[in-house]
């Protein structure tokens, strides 16, 4: 059981986390404006690895970089990699505030997963829950007459794979190190971006547009530092819940850089995804029977 002053500093490191994951955010759809997809995020992962690879070196790690290549380790890579090409696509399509609101759905989409594999019963509570945040999803989306929008289903598709990738972090045991996985998936990511590229026309790399790209991988950098801090001596069910700020983050963030206003509707479904994901969490922390306890594994 951690101390307030424990829980104090880990609230204040996710929420350092969360925004600077949100301006990481902010560079990356800036830069989507000259880059393409594929060719955004080999670039920002070229400068997180060199930055990884530091970190490694620092802390000692170089010995377990075995580990990198685990079939677990690889297939969350994966995951995380597939994950960051719809988001970036998305991001360049659609409002910072709305992406970053259905990307929130993933904790729900992870429950819906744990369920479809049989790792998880889900009791009316959180089945309430579950239907609550998906309309919220609904709303800020907005359907059409022809349905989901391509950009909303892309994102929504996003999220369903870092629910993937949450699964897949729990199975990965203790002993490989955080470094080491946020190492193994940036080399994935830069893998599969490359793979991407080839379908797209490139731009000429170096122009002053780079720089957005270099300042999303250093603002990753250190949002990982701050979310693995986050959870280090806290409790991890209190601590969680605060990575909903990421919402409010965006959606300011949109306001002030593109004038970006999300009207009533948006905002009353952003507010029924991030009140289910609150309530998810708290039942997954409060069941002892649950599989899916708030994990400390930062967003890569």
């Amino acid at each position: 059981m951690a101390t307030a002053v424990q829980n104090r500093r880990g609230i204040i490191a996710m929420l350092g986390a969360m925004a600077l994951f949100s301006v990481n955010d902010t560079f990356m759809k800036l830069a989507r404006e000259t880059f393409p997809t594929g060719q955004a995020v080999a670039l920002r992962t070229v400068f997180a690895l060199i930055a990884g690879f530091a970190v490694i070196m620092i802390l000692g790690d170089v010995r377990r970089l075995g580990m990198a290549l685990r079939p677990l380790v690889l297939g969350r890579g994966l995951a995380e990699a597939l994950s960051a090409l719809c988001f970036i696509w998305a991001l360049g399509q659609m409002p910072l505030g709305t992406i970053t609101a259905i990307l929130m759905a993933s904790p729900l989409l992870l429950v819906v997963l744990a369920v479809v594999l049989r790792l998880e019963v889900v009791g009316w509570r959180r089945a309430a829950a579950l239907a609550v945040g998906f309309a919220g999803v609904l709303i800020v989306a907005r359907p059409s007459g022809d349905g989901l929008g391509l950009a909303a289903l892309v994102a929504l598709g996003s999220a369903a794979l870092v629910a993937a990738r949450e699964l897949l972090t729990r199975q990965i045991g203790p002993s490989v190190p955080v470094t080491i996985v946020s190492f193994s998936t940036g080399i994935v990511v830069g893998i599969v971006s490359l793979g991407f590229g080839l379908f797209e026309e490139w731009v000429p790399t170096f122009r002053p547009q780079l720089l957005y790209l270099v300042m999303a991988a250093v603002l990753v950098t250190l949002g990982n530092f701050c979310i693995i801090n986050a959870f280090r001596s806290t409790d991890i069910g209190v601590v969680s819940g605060y990575r909903y700020a990421v919402v409010v983050f965006a959606v300011t963030i949109g306001y002030i850089v593109w004038d970006e206003r999300p009207d009533a509707a948006a905002l009353a479904g952003i507010a029924l995804i991030v009140g289910s994901g609150l309530y998810t969490l708290h039942r997954q922390r409060v069941r002892r029977d649950s599989n899916l306890k708030p994990e400390g594994e930062p967003p890569l």
